[in-house]
């Protein structure tokens, strides 16, 4: 039987997709804005953690009143992206896909998959990547698979799942049942488009890589597939541009001809951070990154439990 708090919780959720997607849009995005505003004055948990994450994109001669405006910035922009989700399931085709300024080899991309390649997008949790996802279906690529983390309370979880259906993709849970490494695999192998955000450790089966200078845990799961299933593996960088959207595609991460599996696994992906790093760079703001990262940040204790488990388990698929 849900708790209190799980039904507020439910029902919050549901408001949102009931009502923010009816109000004026410019009504909508006042209120966001002035949430995000009063979240980043109190400066709670999360906002101390994108604080530390940003200090690391800023370097560290960067002052505190400039940290405190990206800060802001990216506040308001995790707002706008909240507010987006609950208005996409309304927003007409023609804006998904002429609000994008797509840069970098999408071209290629799609070739692979007209010609019955599957495709692998790692991307890190910027911009919009749902509305990324809806870009892509839009563009002829059908379905993409997406992978999601679970979410609490469940009724939660059940409505971004539907809400992501309802955009065109297809969604497997990170974790609580079976893993979902063989099912994106074979939705690879029939020439289809994965989509994974990849830039955090969610199921503790991480590698670690080397991210604006410092250790930090990401999912290794975009260059395991590729190697695996033989498809093309393409990080991909989102942001907010103006009222549109950004997206900058980068070239194919070939397998390295050298080394054994769990190698070429862990080259490809520090290759992965090496891409992020530079669109995160050029977009602090749009980084929505309110969790622990780098390995600094780590409890001591679930950090030796992750390092046990990656040691133990394949690389893991990623989240959303």
């Amino acid at each position: 039987m849900p708790g209190l708090r799980d039904r507020i919780t439910d029902a919050a959720y549901g408001l949102g997709w009931s009502v923010v997607c009816r109000v004026p849009e410019s009504w909508a995005r006042g209120a966001f804005r002035f949430g995000a505003n009063i979240a980043w004055r109190r400066q709670g948990p999360r906002v101390q953690l994108l604080e530390a994450n940003l200090r690391r994109v800023l370097g560290q001669d960067a002052t505190q009143q400039q940290l405190r405006a990206v800060s802001r910035e990216s506040m308001e922009s995790y707002a706008r992206y909240w507010l987006e989700v609950f208005r996409l399931p309304v927003m007409p085709v023609g804006r998904l896909v002429g609000g994008m300024r797509a840069e970098g080899p999408f071209d290629k991309a799609f070739a692979d998959l007209a010609n019955g390649r599957g495709v692998v997008f790692a991307l890190p949790h910027m911009g919009n990547w749902d509305q990324a996802g809806a870009w892509i279906v839009a563009q002829g690529a059908g379905s993409v698979t997406a992978v999601m983390e679970k979410l609490e309370p469940a009724s939660v979880y059940d409505r971004f799942v539907a809400f992501r259906e309802g955009l065109g993709m297809e969604v497997l849970p990170a974790s609580g049942g079976a893993r979902p490494f063989g099912t994106l695999a074979q939705r690879l192998r029939a020439g289809r488009v994965v989509v994974l955000v990849s830039d955090r450790d969610v199921t503790g089966s991480g590698i670690e890589v080397d991210f604006f200078g410092e250790r930090a845990r990401m999912t290794p799961g975009a260059a395991a597939l590729a190697i695996q299933t033989g498809a093309a593996l393409m990080p991909a960088v989102l942001w907010f541009d103006g009222d549109g959207w950004g997206v900058r595609i980068g070239a194919e991460i070939p397998a390295p001809p050298d080394g054994d599996r769990k190698q070429q696994v862990a080259a490809m992906t520090q290759q992965v951070a090496r891409f992020f790093e530079d669109g995160i760079r050029d977009y602090p703001q749009d980084w929505h990154m309110l969790q622990r990262v780098f390995t600094a940040d780590l409890d001591p204790a679930r950090l030796a439990a992750a390092q046990a488990r990656a040691a133990a388990a394949s690389p893991g698929a990623g989240d959303g």
